[in-house]
């Protein structure tokens, strides 16, 4: 798109439209990889196109995520350097997609034995199995990552896959409890209630899915073109690929269940206490998570506090009321469910984990940038983690290169742009002003044990804080933040519960008394030891995880892949023209244009080049020979 005649967003809008239609869904903007989503599969990635992209210069070839690929992986070899991919676009627009292509091609382009044989193995099988538990159908996509994900190939020196790493960011566990009409729960619930034998739906008790509380809020079970009886299969055989044991795999499915039932307990208002509607109902979900019936109903129906007195402290049992009680139940089956994600992640690093790292690729597929009618906490973190990829985006590809040039005393005319710093420091300053995340964690430090009034403090301790910000508006539900990629305006409702995420002591007490040690291992608190500080809150361990994220994917060469939708009917060849140049706009590729056209189309430092220069001259006289 450097070559366009004419640099407006019309026009790379219009490119965009010509290349979509004739079914050419990548282009460039010199080094940059366009992805338009074409909502089917396409016919150019199979072998043959492996074998053309192997080895070949970028211009050589139409444009296509196998050369990105190949060029990363080249440049880790001859440069010996680490390399990432930052894949980025809204949610729906392609990135998972994106993101199994490049781990595909990168599998079959690298060499190996048997070992790394297994190592590409559990690469590829990691996706189905991570999707089947952390993705869900949305009403913008139908297989939407509800985490994120940064997924580092680890190399040896002669460029074999023999390890890897994944880090894992912010599951959004709400979804196991609610979730909006026209929208699932994760995809693993609806794998397993169609998928399982009729041996296994006896043992787990499983109903058709409409039983569920869980599942039939949203008053949607299936999904266009997905199989879920095929894919839990898939997820079966990855576990099993991965190397998780047959007996904890059954374990892993009674979880599932057990959660399922656990949603089916409801509770009554009784003199101001909460009661359990229908004791019948415990039983299950207490066998398959190995625990005492009683002690369930107890655990959901009051608390253990801590009581402090003239220096003495002593525990009193409190009765929870009918909406504390539902909270403790959708608490205890949030926990268990990201706690069972966690355990995934971990056995898929600990399959694959090297003693120590030689070269690595890493591969950024993200929660996209989302706006949905109502948005709440979740959304919050997910487009904050959005600001900070644009924000390097910014820093690496529109102020670096042009300062670049300043500073070489090359003649420049600067190119101007929106740099988001901004938004990112109103999200996550520590002080002078305090960011939004920061009065957030001021206002859950002085929380009792259920927040009441706390989102209208929030509300109002905002207002006095950034209130004035340019990018921040109040209205009367909650705040407005003006994103790069739009306005959102946020529900302020359950910010404050949902961003302190704290598991009461009663329930990690009833889990460790599990008979089964899978689950006893999930809870390995030591609940003796005193607590000291403030407990970790939601925000704030998103905004580590973001700023570490930031830092490893600075330490690597990055590549970019900007995906883009093009329309809201999941349809191929529809287009719709304005949210393509609303994306076209917030992404910046205007700016990004006239940057690389501006500038210079090949750029390196003087002693890579003479490496690489080396490297090359060699590598062609071994071909000559």
């Amino acid at each position: 798109m450097v070559l366009l005649s004419k640099i407006t967003e019309d026009a790379i809008v219009e490119n965009l439209k010509k290349r979509y239609m004739d079914d050419y869904i990548f282009t460039y903007i010199g080094p940059v990889l366009i992805s338009v989503n074409p909502f089917k599969q396409m016919p150019y990635f199979t072998d043959r196109e492996i074998e053309l992209y192997q080895g070949a210069a970028q211009y050589e070839n139409p444009p296509h995520i196998y050369a990105l690929t190949d060029n990363m992986y080249r440049n880790m070899m001859i440069d010996g350097e680490n390399q990432c991919v930052i894949i980025s676009g809204e949610s729906g627009a392609g990135k998972t997609v994106a993101a199994k292509y490049i781990m595909g091609y990168i599998s079959k382009v690298s060499g190996g034995g048997s070992k790394v044989q297994h190592v590409k193995d559990i690469i590829l099988q990691s996706n189905p199995l991570l999707e089947a538990f952390g993705n869900a159908k949305t009403v913008r996509n139908n297989n939407s990552s509800r985490f994120g994900k940064y997924f580092e190939i680890q190399f040896s020196r002669g460029g074999e896959p023999d390890g890897g790493k994944i880090s894992n960011f912010l599951l959004e566990k709400s979804r196991v409890v609610s979730q909006n009409e026209n929208e699932r729960n994760f995809h693993i619930y609806y794998q397993l209630i169609e998928g399982a034998s009729a041996q296994q739906k006896e043992g787990l008790g499983i109903m058709t899915p409409d039983y569920y509380y869980y599942l039939n809020q949203s008053g949607t079970y299936k999904v266009d073109g997905t199989n879920d009886s095929k894919d839990f299969h898939e997820t079966m055989e990855a576990m099993h690929v991965i190397g998780i044991p047959g007996d904890i795999q059954a374990q892993v499915l009674q979880i599932v269940a057990g959660i399922l039932h656990l949603g089916n307990i409801s509770f009554i208002e009784a003199g101001n206490y909460g009661q359990v509607e229908s004791t019948d109902l415990l039983a299950f979900p207490a066998y398959l998570l190995g625990i005492d019936p009683n002690r369930l109903q107890d655990k959901l129906t009051s608390r253990k506090m801590e009581s402090k007195w003239a220096g003495k402290s002593e525990s009193i049992n409190v009765t929870l009321n009918q909406e504390q009680a539902t909270y403790t139940r959708d608490a205890l089956a949030k926990a268990l469910y990201a706690r069972l994600f966690d355990y995934l992640v971990e056995a898929i690093n600990k399959a694959i984990q090297k003693p120590h790292e030689e070269f690595s690729i890493g591969v950024l597929d993200i929660y996209g940038f989302e706006i949905f009618q109502k948005n709440g906490f979740e959304q919050f973190c997910i487009n904050f983690v959005n600001e900070k990829l644009q924000q390097i985006f910014i820093e690496l590809t529109l102020k670096a290169e042009q300062e670049e040039y300043v500073q070489e005393g090359i003649k420049w005319t600067p190119i101007e742009y929106f740099n988001n710093k901004i938004v990112c420091d109103l999200i996550e300053n520590k002080l002078n002003p305090p960011g939004i995340m920061s009065v957030l964690d001021d206002v859950c430090a002085t929380m009792h044990a259920k927040g009441e009034g706390a989102d209208g403090t929030l509300l109002q301790k905002l207002q006095a804080a950034v209130g004035t910000h340019e990018h921040f508006n109040s209205w009367n539900s909650g705040f407005v933040i003006h994103h790069y990629a739009g306005k959102v305006s946020y529900d302020i409702n359950g910010f404050c519960e949902r961003n302190r995420d704290v598991l009461f002591t009663d329930l990690i007490e009833l889990m460790q008394s599990s008979e089964f040690d899978f689950i006893r291992s999930l809870f390995p608190e030591n609940l003796n030891t005193d607590k000291k500080g403030r407990p970790t809150t939601a925000s704030s361990k998103i905004k580590k995880q973001a700023n570490d994220l930031v830092n490893t994917l600075m330490k690597c060469t990055p590549h970019y892949i900007r995906c883009i939708k093009p329309n809201e009917t999941k349809r191929p060849k529809d287009w719709e023209e304005s949210r393509v140049k609303h994306q076209v706009e917030y992404l910046g590729l205007r700016e990004n244009i006239r940057v690389r056209r501006a500038g210079f189309a090949y750029r390196r430092v003087f002693n890579k080049f003479l490496m690489s220069s080396s490297v090359w001259c060699q590598y062609n006289l071994c071909a000559i020979n």
